[in-house]
């Protein structure tokens, strides 16, 4: 979905229906309130003037930003650029298209359908049910830092039980993965596009990759490469409907085989760990019922 905000109803409806002639679904505002009922990850850009009645473009632009980091955002005005106050807004990367210039939105639809499609082609890749899975994740991570010790112990169990120098239990969210434990290697938050674990949560089965170097997806992955991690192996952690919120992983310094046992006992120290987030989100929603 695309944002179009513009306090001029007749401009607006003509940068809209510019925008659906080409094949985008669009959304329209007239004000910064108004724009922030769209702000949410099916946001794919954000197209909006500068001078609105409640702030400016340039304020909504941050806060798309907060939210979705990651969209092209565009400042399509008739204010001169030399009137904006864009030193007031710090590294916020935005493209400015005047909009009193001849075939103004021919250059826009330009710019907007390169940059969906760049975005597109080099973000991570979505499993089909991305919206009800990260709604799933909202529902079962529920403090799950209080599940430190019982993942912990899983981990520790997860390496010498398959031989390897560490395991995980991480959650992927819309943006980033974060680890809830780790045993034998210490993660902080990784973009999701840097972590295996994104491209893992799309298959229904164990993911193995033997040797990470060779699979061209990792190759260059500086993160795999500072860690040492060579090879990969993961379950995911799947709710009773399907959507997997998280991963159980395994990781060596060296290829390896993993086999058809070790798949096995893999993927059921993921249920168990998505056992455990599941008594945590039942017994928070009773105690809520209890207060």
């Amino acid at each position: 979905m695309l944002l179009c905000v513009d306090a001029d109803t007749a401009a607006r409806r003509e940068t809209v229906e510019r925008l659906q002639a080409a094949g985008f679904d669009v959304a329209e505002a007239s004000s910064l309130d108004a724009a922030r009922r769209h702000v949410d990850d099916d946001l794919d850009a954000l197209v909006t003037d500068q001078s609105l009645p409640d702030g400016t473009g340039l304020e909504l632009v941050r806060e798309v930003r907060e939210t979705v980091p990651d969209t092209p955002c565009f400042l399509f005005t008739d204010v001169p650029i030399e009137e904006i106050d864009t030193a007031a807004f710090g590294d916020i990367v935005v493209e400015y298209v005047p909009k009193d210039t001849p075939e103004a939105r021919a250059e826009l639809l330009n710019l907007v359908e390169h940059a969906v499609a760049f975005r597109s082609q080099t973000a991570y890749p979505l499993p089909e049910n991305e919206e009800a899975r990260l709604a799933a994740l909202e529902r079962y991570a529920v403090e799950p830092e209080a599940l430190g010790e019982s993942f912990d112990r899983l981990t520790e169990i997860a390496t010498e039980l398959f031989g390897v120098d560490a395991a995980a239990v991480g959650l992927i969210d819309a943006h980033e993965q974060r680890f809830l434990a780790c045993h034998g290697v210490s993660f902080e938050p990784m973009d999701r596009e840097d972590t295996v674990c994104t491209y893992a949560i799309l298959d229904d089965d164990v993911t193995v990759i033997e040797d990470v170097r060779e699979d061209p997806r990792f190759a260059e992955n500086e993160g795999l490469q500072a860690a040492n991690i060579r090879f990969y192996a993961s379950a995911s952690l799947r709710t009773p409907a399907g959507e997997a919120v998280g991963t159980f992983c395994v990781y060596d310094d060296a290829p390896r085989e993993f086999s058809t046992r070790d798949r096995e006992l893999l993927e059921l120290l993921g249920a168990e760990a998505m056992d455990q987030l599941t008594i945590r989100r039942d017994r928070r929603g009773t105690e809520a019922v209890d207060e």
